[in-house]
């Protein structure tokens, strides 16, 4: 009698969560699933950038760096404007961010997404992050448009949905026999088939959704994640944060600082140039070492003296504990890059489950709902002549 109370109350729990996080669960999924490949799309959407073409891609020894930053300090000339240049490893058009001064740090600072030609002399694209199709989607998909709260929601709300995950594969678990739980049932009325279509499509896919809303929350609250890290494996090294070793002065080139920069690490590849305003902050550079799973946005990082050309420190995640190096896992396993194209598609395919399990669900609810009520109608008769 326990037994069948604490299943009643759980599958009630996983109707109340769903009918909750069903819809907020669905629109991450589906707009997570256009973020997977959303630089592809984003180029396909603007052929001018994409028309580029040069050869070789320009890495740590190339002339463009210098080049692009005239270019960039030309058209935004505040110098307290900070600059960074992505390295795709690919010839084209080189994009870039560019930060004005601004209170705002990370995810919310304020950016403007500037595409430089090949040879680093025009600006070829210029536009306000938020306000183009695909970084518009980013920011519904990483806090509903909704800034830090909607960051809290969404981070929050991934944890809410594991539980409901987890309350639908307790509310299936078959009590008699398996092949009958994992049977759809072509014959049956609608209502059970939406029922099936619902338990087969959650059976499916629970597993790799777990994975994936599991490491998007971590993403959304990285307090959350260096909590939960600490106390499983390890709390994840800090990133230094040096300071230059002056205030103001004059800035060394691009190519100056790259070049310390791969004497320090000579095996890593080039990902990211981050070149600051005027300051004490250093120049970052943004590396991939041998072992780190993300291409695009590795974990480590190389910090050079913006005035002297001096290594002021050295972030490599193979150094680092076993949080640290779990921890530069979660992005890739979130965005589907972890194998490849293959990974990626799946994590298409995986982001629009949700969807598929909050529609039949619903439908499912709806129809039981409209027979229960129908039941609860009194029968009239005409009355006896």
């Amino acid at each position: 009698m326990k037994r069948l109370r604490a299943r009643i109350l759980i599958r009630r729990l996983h109707l109340w969560l769903g009918m909750s996080l069903g819809l907020l669960f669905a629109l991450l999924g589906i707009t997570g699933s256009a973020l997977v490949f959303y630089v592809e799309i984003d180029a396909a959407l603007n052929p001018l950038a994409r028309a580029e073409h040069a050869a070789p891609p320009p890495d740590w020894d190339s002339p463009v760096w210098d080049e692009a930053l005239a270019t960039a300090r030309e058209r935004f000339p505040d110098p307290r404007g900070e600059w960074s240049f992505e390295v795709t490893g690919e010839s084209g058009a080189i994009p870039a961010r560019y930060y004005p001064p601004s209170e705002h740090r990370g995810h919310h600072a304020e950016r403007e997404m500037v595409w430089f030609s090949a040879d680093g002399t025009r600006i070829l694209r210029a536009e306000t992050w938020g306000e183009y199709p695909m970084s518009w989607i980013y920011e519904l998909h990483m806090h509903l448009l909704a800034g830090e709260t909607g960051r809290l929601v969404v981070g929050w709300s991934g944890f809410a949905m594991l539980l409901l995950l987890a309350t639908g594969v307790v509310t299936w678990w078959p009590r008699g026999s398996w092949r009958k739980a994992l049977a759809f049932k072509r014959d049956a009325a609608p209502a059970r088939r939406l029922r099936d279509l619902h338990k087969l499509a959650g059976l499916w896919s629970v597993l790799l959704l777990f994975l994936l809303v599991f490491t998007g929350a971590l993403l959304a609250l990285p307090e959350a994640k260096t909590q939960i890290l600490a106390s499983t494996i390890a709390a994840p090294d800090k990133v230094p944060e040096p300071r230059s070793s002056q205030a103001s002065g004059r800035q060394i080139p691009v190519s100056q600082a790259l070049a310390a920069g791969r004497r320090a690490l000579p095996d890593a590849r080039l990902a990211f140039i981050d070149v600051p305003g005027e300051g004490g902050k250093p120049f970052r550079l943004r590396v991939q070492v041998p072992g780190d799973p993300h291409r695009r946005f590795p974990g480590s990082f190389i910090f050079v003296d913006q005035y002297s050309g001096r290594v002021l420190a050295v972030h490599d995640v193979r150094r680092g504990n076993a949080g640290t190096q779990t921890a530069a896992w979660i992005r890739s396993l979130h965005d589907g890059s972890i194998a490849g194209s293959g990974t990626r598609i799946l994590a298409v395919l995986l982001g629009l489950f949700p969807a598929a399990l909050f529609a039949t669900g619903l439908l499912h609810w709806l129809r039981r709902r409209a027979v229960r009520l129908r039941r609860q109608q009194p029968s009239h008769f005409p009355d006896r002549v």
